[in-house]
């Protein structure tokens, strides 16, 4: 899919065209100044002076200078507007597309890699555009501009306009090729550093309570290091811009001196016309400065705009189909030799499971860490899709129903148990957008959670960013009761009651076996206990099915089984 990152201007055209054409107009008031002070100098100052002449003159360099600031504020204006909406819908593509790949796609690209994308790069692109509007049509006008007036003034000294205009196109061009592929890999190293703070953000627990502060600050000053290095490298390129373009414009300054003072002394051309064209190379000098940080912008920003580009042009591994409903079988999901190979993983993570599960059952998943139990359980709602074999829910095939038919049907509370800021009731809405207060608190009680939520104040209790003000316990009860909420046909529970004790886990599984309606519900653990009352067990290790059926036939049927039974229990009794 090839996208085009221009038509995201559509919608601010107006902007686009106005902000450059009040620019125009702003220039074309800066190239008639030199004019008027050419003018004060031959005949408001020379022969005597004329007081009332300059100050003539003098008002109508103030009425320019204030038009002038009039046309560039409102082209600022405009120039703003169109660079902030063009890049706002920009982010909104990007984050709208990032929700439609599948969680291999975002394996793939990298999370710290896409938060680089839809920041950094996108304010590198609005600053680019922004200049870009104000000053690519502008620069070159004025430029060229004053090289036209300097010839009609006088052509022998206008010569020296030629001689420099391309040395100086050399030598910023020359910087801008040269620059343009350091700006990439330094893009690349922004994402590398991002990539080390976020992991340190985000396991900051983890690195205290082993000690591991020194090292990480180690790793990361490396990584800065470089990313420092490489931008002093790419930062020394481009510094010599200036210089240089300050070198050549002075050569031909003493050059026009020269050339004009011998004119004047010759009477061929007057010292306020030698002033002019001062001026004008002065105003050249300028401009192109302007246009060389311009280009070492714009650089920058088409670099950024590439990386934006590679992820929208990526297209969803996953189709949906049209399906909506399922065929009414008699099976709520099933398994038919399926396995799963994550990209870049040397082996597959699930080897040829197959099971069926009436609806209204409840499935228990056990085995060790590492065996497939997350796996397995993600292939329901498609979060992955299966390397081969096929996944059915409700008689058919899960690749052909509608995204949001399957999100209907599957509700799943994942390992790790995230709620968003916001009030109890906004979080639990997120499972169905128009549940009353009494479905919630239907929800939490079921959850486990309607007194501690109770006593917190109700459902319009604010909670934290990620859950801060809670804790471990209580975000899995209040992640239980989201998906709850919904009442799903399917319920999946990921080793998600983890953080709680044995006596509210043995509350929270009878009170979902009590429920109302058919809900057919999986339960991935590591603990025997909390799958042993499962109308079927599977049994998994190293992502093989080594094991399927009730408690009491897996026991004598499955070591595995056994095994992780006996680990947990003593003489048949629990150990607590």
């Amino acid at each position: 899919m090839k996208v085009k990152l221009r038509s995201y201007i559509n919608g601010y055209r107006k902007e686009s065209v106005l902000g450059p054409l009040f620019k125009l107009c702003e220039a074309a008031l800066e190239l008639t100044v030199p004019l008027v002070i050419a003018s004060i100098i031959d005949k408001g100052i020379e022969g005597g002076g004329d007081r009332t002449y300059v100050i003539l003159m003098s008002l109508l360099l103030v009425f320019l200078g204030a038009v002038g600031l009039a046309f560039s504020v409102t082209a600022q204006y405009f120039c703003a507007k169109a660079s902030v909406g063009y890049v706002t819908k920009l982010r909104y593509s990007i984050f709208g597309h990032l929700g439609k790949l599948s969680y291999s796609d975002i394996d793939n690209l990298g999370t710290s890699t896409l938060i680089t994308r839809i920041t950094s790069d996108a304010n590198q692109v609005q600053t680019g555009l922004n200049l870009a509007l104000r000053l690519l049509l502008r620069s070159p006008f004025v430029v060229f501009g004053a090289m036209i007036m300097a010839f009609t003034i006088d052509f022998d000294s206008a010569l020296s306009f030629l001689a420099v205009i391309p040395a100086l196109s050399i030598v910023v061009f020359g910087i801008m090729l040269i620059s343009m592929p350091l700006y990439k890999k330094t893009q690349t190293k922004v994402d590398r550093v991002l990539h080390k703070t976020r992991e340190n953000l985000t396991g900051v627990r983890v690195i205290r309570a082993f000690c591991r502060e020194d090292d990480e600050m180690r790793e990361f000053n490396e990584r800065n290091a470089d990313l420092t290095h490489s931008q002093n490298f790419v930062g020394k390129i481009s510094a010599l811009t200036n210089p240089l373009t300050y070198v050549l414009i002075n050569l031909a300054v003493l050059c026009l001196i020269d050339i004009g003072a011998l004119k004047v002394e010759g009477g061929i051309l007057t010292k306020g016309l030698v002033v002019a064209l001062y001026n004008y190379m002065s105003q050249i000098l300028v401009e192109l400065i302007k246009l060389a940080n311009l280009i070492i912008t714009l650089t920058k920003s088409l670099a950024s705009g590439a990386r934006i580009r590679s992820v929208l042009e990526i297209e969803p591994s996953q189709t949906y189909g049209t399906r909506t409903e399922g065929e009414n079988s008699k099976y709520a999901v099933e398994f038919s030799n399926v396995s799963l190979a994550y990209h870049g993983s040397g082996a597959p993570s699930l080897s040829d499971i197959s099971f069926k599960v009436k609806k209204g059952d409840t499935v228990g998943i056990i085995g060790g860490t590492g065996s497939g139990k997350t796996s397995l359980i993600n292939l329901i709602p498609r979060f992955y899709d299966a390397s081969g074999g096929c996944v059915f829910i409700d008689g058919a095939d899960s690749a052909t129903y509608t995204r949001e038919a399957l999100a209907d049907m599957v509700g799943i509370v994942p390992q790790k148990a995230v709620l968003f800021s916001g009030t109890v009731r906004d979080n639990m809405r997120w499972g169905k957008s128009d549940a009353t207060d009494e479905e919630i608190y239907e929800a939490l009680k079921i959850a486990q959670a309607d007194e501690m939520i109770r006593e917190k104040g109700g459902l319009d209790f604010v909670i934290e960013e990620a859950g801060a003000n809670l804790s471990g316990g209580q975000k899995q009860r209040l992640t239980i009761a989201r998906a709850l909420v919904k009442k799903p046909k399917i319920l999946i529970l990921d080793d998600s009651a983890s953080a709680l004790d044995l006596a509210t886990d043995a509350a929270l599984r009878k009170a979902i076996r009590e429920m109302e309606g058919d809900s057919t519900v999986f339960i991935a653990s590591q603990r025997a206990s909390s799958i042993m009352y499962a109308d079927k067990i599977i049994v998994l290790e190293d992502g093989e099915a080594v094991g399927i059926g009730t408690h009491s036939e897996l026991l004598s049927t499955c070591p595995v089984y056994l095994e992780i039974y006996n680990s947990q229990f003593k003489g048949g009794e629990q150990n607590g």
